[in-house]
């Protein structure tokens, strides 16, 4: 998906952060169990994920822990107005799902009950499928439009150049073509 806008960007993040809140998992995002990206975007440390013991072998490949650090990119704006926003955003969703659990009854399957669970275990329902598929996120009208009209446009010079390829005539990709330039060698064009 691009994210065209700097709100576009925010609202991914506090979409991601509170989504065990927003699913009536638990109360706060910090009480989740699994990976916390906030609390790690926040403290200015870097994501820690270690191996599971009951998915790989102890004798493998894989290393036993892995870290990624989570960075703030200047264009959002100071750091610590961005996580200051972030976590107001974030305190809003926690209150607003709070004040809804308070109107209907409904209560939170709460951490305890998400550790219960077991790993290899996967939704009852079927999601349904065939639905939108957005790949513009932004509020505002004329950079969606804008950027539709980019990605009209990548999708027009890549079918002309990948029906080249396929003739065997010379072709350039357009830039972001990712998938061809790393396994098929194809020439791109660079931004």
């Amino acid at each position: 998906m691009n994210l065209v806008d700097r709100d576009a960007v925010i609202d991914k993040l506090v979409y991601t952060a509170s989504n065990p809140v927003a699913d009536h998992l638990v109360d706060r995002v910090h009480h989740w169990p699994g990976v916390n990206g906030l609390a790690a975007l926040l403290a200015a440390r870097p994501l820690r994920a270690t191996r599971p013991l009951h998915f790989f072998r102890p004798d493998g490949n894989m290393p036993d822990a892995l870290e990624l650090p989570l960075t703030l990119p200047a264009e959002l704006g100071p750091a610590a107005a961005v996580c200051s926003e972030l976590r107001d955003r974030v305190r809003t969703v926690e209150l607003g799902r709070a004040a809804e659990r308070a109107r209907t009854g409904r209560r939170v399957l709460g951490r305890r009950a998400v550790l219960a669970q077991s790993w290899c275990e996967g939704p009852v329902t079927v999601e349904p499928r065939r639905g939108l598929r957005p790949r513009i996120a932004t509020r505002s009208q004329w950079p969606r439009i804008e950027a539709l009209l980019r990605n009209r446009a990548f999708f027009a010079d890549y079918a002309r150049a990948r029906d080249q390829w396929r003739n065997g005539l010379p072709a350039v990709f357009p830039a972001g073509t990712y998938w061809l330039r790393r396994f098929a060698s194809v020439p791109v064009l660079e931004t």
